[in-house]
């Protein structure tokens, strides 16, 4: 399977909030933020390290920093949201971003940005978008970021759709998807049910 459930009574925590219609736009920030970071460190739980030794005040320590490349990789624009939580543990991070619209009525994602850094076959990449719905706007930057090279690819979403799921792991079953939460299924405007509304809209205040 693909999808890797995130459970910890933090996340669980935050998840509700989000998914509170009556949550205020600063508490959904907040919210959004403590996810982030936790479902972050889940997915990069398998990232390469390095060996190395620093000197303590008291003598010299072993230890591990990050040896891969990490890439970052926002979905424009909700997946703005997520990005300064993954930033604040991997400072070092590259970021590229994808801008992708989805049509209101046939619910396709059409590109209208793609900015990438250089040499992704050799990164560990991380799409992070808050919601899966469909898996429109998944597969088409996940077939944008294979193009320009990339190979280990992760996804971080906040809620998932069963759908959304199917549809990446038949165009890129070799990608991992880290949520928390599976829902029940798509309205028939394709948004994800009982989910926690627009992210972006409830992110930014365009309600």
């Amino acid at each position: 399977m693909p999808v890797h459930l995130v459970d910890h009574p933090i996340v669980r925590d935050a998840l509700v909030s989000l998914r509170n219609k009556h949550t205020s736009r600063e508490q959904f920030r907040r919210a959004a933020t403590r996810i982030s970071v936790l479902l972050a460190a889940e997915a990069l739980r398998d990232v390469a390290t390095a060996a190395t030794t620093v000197d303590t005040p008291l003598g010299p320590a072993d230890g591990a920093r990050i040896g891969a490349d990490v890439v970052v990789v926002p979905v424009l624009r909700a997946g703005l949201g997520m990005l300064d939580a993954v930033i604040e543990l991997v400072p070092h991070a590259r970021v590229g971003h994808i801008g992708l619209q989805r049509d209101e009525l046939t619910a396709v994602a059409s590109r209208y940005y793609s900015k990438l850094p250089a040499r992704l076959d050799a990164s560990f990449v991380v799409m992070i978008d808050p919601m899966l719905a469909t898996g429109g706007s998944a597969v088409a930057a996940l077939d944008l970021l294979r193009r320009a090279g990339a190979g280990t690819i992760r996804i971080i979403c906040i809620v998932a759709a069963p759908e959304g799921i199917a549809l990446v792991e038949r165009h890129h079953p070799d990608v991992l998807i880290y949520t928390p939460a599976v829902d029940r299924g798509l309205n028939e405007q394709k948004y994800i049910v009982p989910g926690l509304g627009d992210f972006g809209d409830r992110l930014y205040g365009t309600i």
